[in-house]
């Protein structure tokens, strides 16, 4: 299996992530009763995290890079539902594609399905009420939480093995990434945007009960 770190930080990951996981099973609930009619789009939010995310690509530095898919989650049903999402993708990948451990599972949860995701979905709310173009909206938001996903990452790698100081081997670490992720989070923000203008085509109903086009009034004076 690919990915280990030492049980003290494996088990600091895992009581993070899981109270989140429960969180956002009970989000996940909530929108599916409230909102059967979006259970499709909950179905094409994983199954675009699971296909980017296995896309692993290896690095030039000797690393391994991948998109995260996390950012059209975010947008559409908010960061803690799509924690969720993350979550069952990267189990699924650490016992059938050996790409991530189980010992690394509650820091890739956190850094994959908590911070990135929530990065996500800040930018995009920010962006929103700035009145920016939303596809530029979707853009940044899918970008920096691919981007932030591996910013996570690489101070968990730095936590674990902090030489010869913990910022020295983050920066070390996000140098390493940011080879192929930089060129990576640009390609997943064109592709979601791409993804998230067919669905407002194709769902208008479902994308204006989630309340994802609420702008910033603009004052009229």
């Amino acid at each position: 299996m690919e990915g280990f770190l030492p049980w003290q930080w494996c088990i600091l990951w895992y009581a993070i992530s899981v109270p989140v996981i429960i969180y956002g099973i009970t989000r996940i609930k909530k929108v599916a009763d409230e909102l059967p009619e979006s259970k499709p789009l909950l179905a094409v939010s994983g199954a675009f995290i699971f296909i980017l995310s296995s896309l692993k690509m290896p690095s030039v530095t000797g690393s391994c890079s991948h998109p995260t898919g996390n950012g059209l989650g975010a947008i559409l049903f908010g960061p803690w539902i799509t924690t969720v999402m993350a979550s069952i993708v990267l189990i699924f990948q650490a016992l059938l594609l050996a790409h991530g451990g189980l010992t690394t599972l509650g820091a890739n949860t956190f850094s994959m399905g908590i911070i990135g995701p929530v990065f996500a979905w800040l930018t995009y709310r920010g962006s929103m009420k700035l009145n920016l173009p939303t596809s530029v909206a979707v853009f940044f938001a899918a970008f920096l939480g691919d981007i932030m996903t591996y910013v996570t990452t690489s101070f968990q790698l730095a936590l674990a093995f902090p030489t010869p100081t913990l910022m020295a081997a983050a920066s070390k670490f996000m140098l390493i990434f940011a080879y192929t992720q930089v060129p990576l989070g640009i390609a997943e923000g064109l592709l979601t945007v791409v993804v998230f203008e067919n669905i407002l085509k194709l769902k208008p109903d479902i994308t204006e009960k989630l309340n994802l086009l609420i702008r910033k009034p603009t004052s009229t004076g």
